[in-house]
């Protein structure tokens, strides 16, 4: 049986949660999540905790057993605490700046790259090198911040760019000088 799928999901306090046939929605202090789980995933409620568990032992019965655990347990601990990624900017005169609710990047072309804030998701600029991308959805923090770093990867060659917090970019030599 999945170890990640039949460990159960405890509920903490201020966190409701509704089940409508497939459909679950998570109510918290910071934000309402909602979700459809494949019809043939189980998802019970009892006495503050949620359980997940599959028909049989098909192969992808196991797979969606685990998925649909994930994808609740991040739902919980979104609504409750939220997901955050850093993002650091590296390069001479590359930098980030805050223009309202939204970002505005310095990367090295011709022109500012603006980058706006879609509901839910905070931007926030901790110094000009510095973003946090932040809120209550783990795939849509993890997207934006993609989204962001796609705008100037890092240069294997002088490391110029954006990068998460604490990425290893593997620097590749130059030409050799003769």
């Amino acid at each position: 049986m999945s170890r990640i799928g039949r460990s159960p999901i405890a509920i903490p306090q201020g966190v409701d949660v509704t089940l409508s046939g497939n459909h679950i929605t998570v109510k918290g202090p910071k934000a309402t999540l909602e979700t459809d789980f494949h019809p043939e995933m189980s998802v019970g409620v009892q006495d503050g905790v949620l359980t997940v568990s599959r028909p049989t032992d098909a192969r992808t019965h196991r797979a969606l057993h685990g998925l649909t655990r994930s994808l609740i347990a991040n739902m919980v601990q979104g609504v409750t605490e939220g997901f955050s990624k850093v993002l650091e900017i590296q390069g001479v005169g590359y930098r980030a700046a805050a223009k309202g609710k939204n970002i505005e990047l310095a990367v090295g072309y011709s022109h500012p790259v603006p980058v706006e804030a879609p509901e839910g998701i905070t931007l926030t600029v901790e110094t000009p090198t510095r973003l946090v991308v932040s809120g209550a959805d783990k795939q849509l923090v993890g997207q934006i911040a993609a989204d962001i770093r796609a705008h100037r990867p890092p240069d294997p060659y002088k490391g110029k760019g954006i990068r998460y917090e604490g990425e290893y970019v593997r620097r590749k030599a130059g030409k050799a000088a003769k």
